[in-house]
């Protein structure tokens, strides 16, 4: 099978290429146009933001700030609750985002993620047993695997996990539930939240949630209200863009089905492999939206106070004077060298902060597909899967596939 094109959809007005490759214009932007405007879906026109060290200068900028209620602008993306909630981690600055990540910052530390690698390992192994030789990749797998695992690493016992993953998946952009379904189910689940919270705090344990409850900063610690937020921004984040990934990356490794034998044959090159699916695919997608305070100096010009830019990661990804051939999706891209870093996991004070939670799942997901499944290939063309055109990150809506 060699690589096919097909799908794309126009958002902000950027198509994404085929397959849902980023867009080829955007290598004419980075040329010509660094800063040229998109419109959003509220209609509004912003400078987007798409040279890697542009980016890079956004996001590291005090000047940029993601108080977007001071420029009273709409959100980027309907049908997200994280960019509607001032107390939610990304909507911060200094000096509430700068104490906040001080005390969470031994919670998401390698060491402490590796604790639950072996159970996330285990259960895309359970996941993949029960799908059979044909199943869908998005049901089956990825959307139940990133649900499951959070459930064990917040303590959330298994006989509530159906409960549980109704509100995830209520929450997901891709979710066809009502505005005051998911205002329902905000409540109910914050409610859920803050029990569980309580009921960790009389008998702890070692679970995540017990982390954030002990995480101190001299004696500074998370508020009740702050606590339940970051459970919330935990399942939201962690949910919706671990599983998107997931689904992205193995349809762009099923594009490219030497690479996927390949990668079953030397698993050694896993890491590097789950690596040029974040700079490729990027969870970031096009990247959100930052009001600068100051004026900032970038490569496409001065950036005034008072403007509101959309710095795209996904852009800088795939920026050719930092990236060779930066269109060429290459497992090897980043075995045995140090190239420059990409951008998946955002740059600077806003740096995803569940970021090695996200990459170890990712690589288990990989590993237990390229290692259970060798010969996993699709039962449909590539080219006629159907791509969700809302939220932050577009995927594929199902992905059939068959084991051998």
């Amino acid at each position: 099978m060699t690589e096919q094109s097909g799908t794309t959809w126009p958002w902000p007005d950027l198509p994404p290429g085929p397959l849902g490759t980023p867009s080829p214009d955007l290598a004419r932007r980075c040329a010509e146009g660094p800063m040229e405007r998109v419109t959003m879906p509220s209609g509004d026109r912003v400078p987007m933001i798409v040279r890697y060290e542009d980016v890079r200068t956004v996001l590291t900028s005090p000047a940029s700030s993601r108080n977007l209620r001071a420029a009273n602008l709409p959100r980027m993306v309907g049908g997200t609750s994280l960019e509607d909630d001032p107390a939610a981690l990304i909507n911060q600055d200094a000096p509430e985002h700068t104490r906040y990540r001080r005390i969470m910052q031994s919670t998401f530390t390698p060491r402490q993620i590796e604790r639950w690698r072996p159970r996330a390992a285990a259960i895309a192994a359970e996941l993949l047993d029960a799908a059979g030789e044909e199943f869908d990749v998005v049901a089956d797998f990825a959307l139940p695997l990133p649900a499951r695992v959070i459930c064990e690493v917040l303590g959330v016992p298994m006989d509530r996990f159906e409960q549980f993953r109704g509100w995830t998946e209520m929450f997901l952009s891709t979710s066809e539930a009502s505005t005051e379904a998911r205002a329902e189910g905000f409540t109910a689940f914050m409610a859920y939240a803050r029990d569980l919270i309580a009921e960790h705090r009389t008998r702890p344990g070692d679970d995540l949630i017990d982390l954030l409850v002990s995480a101190r900063d001299g004696e500074d610690a998370l508020s009740e209200d702050e606590l339940t937020h970051m459970v919330f921004t935990l399942i939201m984040a962690g949910h919706e863009t671990t599983a998107s990934m997931i689904i992205r990356g193995v349809f762009r490794l099923l594009c490219h089905p030497r690479q996927y034998a390949e990668l079953a044959a030397r698993p050694e090159l896993l890491e590097a492999a789950v690596e040029e699916i974040l700079r490729h695919e990027g969870p970031g997608g096009n990247g959100l939206l930052r009001l600068v305070t100051e004026d900032v100096e970038l490569s496409g010009g001065t950036v005034p106070a008072g403007s509101v830019v959309l710095p795209n990661p996904a852009a800088a990804n795939h920026d050719p004077s930092v990236f060779d051939d930066p269109w060429r999706f290459d497992i090897r891209r980043f075995a045995g060298s140090t190239p420059d870093p990409h951008l998946a996991f955002g740059h600077g004070p806003h740096y995803c902060l569940g970021a090695n939670l996200a990459r170890m799942e990712l690589q288990e997901a990989v590993r237990a597909l390229v290692t259970r499944l060798p010969g996993l290939r699709p039962q449909e063309d590539l080219s006629g899967v159907r791509w969700t055109d809302d939220g932050l990150i577009h995927r594929p809506r199902r992905l059939l596939v068959k084991a051998a």
